[in-house]
């Protein structure tokens, strides 16, 4: 590349004296150097201030809230913030791989792509082990996995900055708001792309996996995948959810025939995916038929619908 756009990367903060340093030094260290590191302290209350302010780079931009916004407020005003060509999100208890940056730049000033990402490593920090995402890689997947479920990871994701400063994070949606972010982009026509290198490396807390969250959780993704098939022309009816055989016949096949309309190319894999958000999680002795009828439908959706 004969020029370097600036990079903004967007790093909001809460109670991170644990992790922050890491993934500060995984951004300050990256191959690709013209970037401006925008930190936002959403009023923690332990030492994360404090190890923000040890650092000299100029190219770190702080910002301070005494009391405690909350992260979508906070990623919003670093939106407003940024100086930058392109916006990469990032948060502060993740780790970059070093030449992540200069990788997404590259495919974007290619042209390859609007909202760049990236398969990740999934730490899972209560049992210290670490294991390999399950990702797809092309903008009609990515954008068709919308309906039922968001396989866009909010830390990999790096874009032209113009979108993020004409969408920015919905303040009404509060447990799902990156999974809204992307659809409204998605539905908006941007083009999606993840780079099949591990980029980044993802904690995952018990936290995240607690009955309170994932109960918060399960409520506004179905009304973020309510609103996507809206944005689509789609009627909600066929938002994604465990249904009979016959019913699943209609509302299932009809959601493939709708994406494969809208997105060209979907893969057998993403296409059986889709379909398999209808079918039920029965015992064992069931599972042959369900993964058969799942082949089946793929198949069709992916070599007949076209």
């Amino acid at each position: 590349m004969t020029m370097t756009p600036l990079v903004s990367v967007l790093m909001p903060a809460f109670n991170s004296e644990l992790y922050i340093a890491e993934a500060i030094n995984s951004i300050l260290n990256q191959t690709y150097r013209n970037i401006e590191l925008i930190i936002f302290d959403d009023g923690s209350t332990d030492k994360t201030r404090e190890l923000i302010e040890s650092y000299q780079d100029p190219r770190i931009v702080r910002m301070f809230s005494d009391t405690n916004l909350g992260v979508v407020r906070a990623r919003n005003e670093m939106i407003d913030r940024a100086a930058g060509q392109y916006i990469a999100l990032m948060d502060a208890d993740d780790i970059a791989d070093l030449t992540r940056i200069e990788k997404q730049i590259d495919s974007l000033e290619r042209g390859d792509c609007d909202i760049c990402g990236s398969a990740q490593w999934v730490l899972d920090e209560a049992k210290q082990k670490i294991k390999k995402s399950k990702d797809k890689f092309t903008d009609s997947d990515l954008r068709a996995l919308l309906a039922v479920y968001c396989g866009l990871c909010n830390s990999a994701m790096t874009g032209k900055t113009e979108i993020f400063k004409r969408f920015k994070y919905d303040t009404a949606i509060l447990t799902s708001e990156d999974y809204y972010l992307w659809v409204q982009m998605a539905a908006a026509g941007y083009r999606f792309l993840n780079l099949k290198e591990r980029l980044i490396t993802y904690r995952r807390y018990p936290a995240q996996t607690s009955s309170v969250h994932l109960d918060k959780f399960r409520v506004t993704t179905i009304e973020v995948q309510k609103k996507y098939l809206e944005l689509l022309g789609i009627s909600a009816d066929f938002y994604p959810r465990h249904m009979p055989f016959i019913q699943r016949m209609k509302y299932g096949i009809g959601l493939l025939r709708e994406l494969n309309s809208k997105f060209k190319s979907i893969s057998l894999k993403a296409n059986a995916e889709i379909y398999a958000r209808f079918q039920y999680r029965r015992n064992r002795l069931f599972t042959p038929f369900t993964r058969l009828e799942r082949l089946v439908v793929g198949v069709w959706a992916t070599y007949l619908l076209h």
